[in-house]
């Protein structure tokens, strides 16, 4: 089974984080927390370690209208949000890879309908904004 939705676009790292953030923003996520990991595996496993993984973020995309639902009707479902978008490119990569987590996953943990139609609407969105990548590179 596959866990996220990915795109692949010929951008470089920086212009593929900058319309990855403004694609996600025009279906209503906003970005609640940013992780660099390559900066992180520099300072505690050293530059080798991040020459090796390359550039690699995690955004942590947050749409308050979905979460607000998702939270009431199973306040457990905080542990998986906000939802994590990874955009990476590998030392020497063409192009950079875009990976959103498909909301379908919370379902397999819930069994709260309200949960199910909150994953399908970020569903939709996600893929949206995946798509966008995919086409408006």
């Amino acid at each position: 089974m596959s866990y996220t939705y990915t795109a692949v676009v010929p951008l470089s790292w920086a212009e593929a984080v900058e319309k990855t953030r403004a694609a996600l923003a025009a279906q209503g996520f906003g970005i609640l927390s940013e992780i660099d990991v390559r900066a992180t595996f520099a300072a505690k496993l050293g530059e080798d370690a991040a020459e090796a993984l390359g550039d690699y973020v995690i955004l942590g995309a947050c749409n308050p209208m979905l979460a607000s639902r998702a939270l009431a009707a199973e306040p457990e479902m905080g542990a998986l949000l906000p939802c994590n978008v990874v955009v990476r490119r590998g030392t020497g990569a063409t192009a950079t890879t875009v990976h959103a987590i498909d909301p379908q996953t919370m379902v397999q943990l819930s069994g709260a309908p309200e949960v199910r139609e909150v994953a399908e609407d970020a569903g939709t969105r996600l893929r949206a904004a995946m798509a966008e990548l995919a086409g408006g590179a």
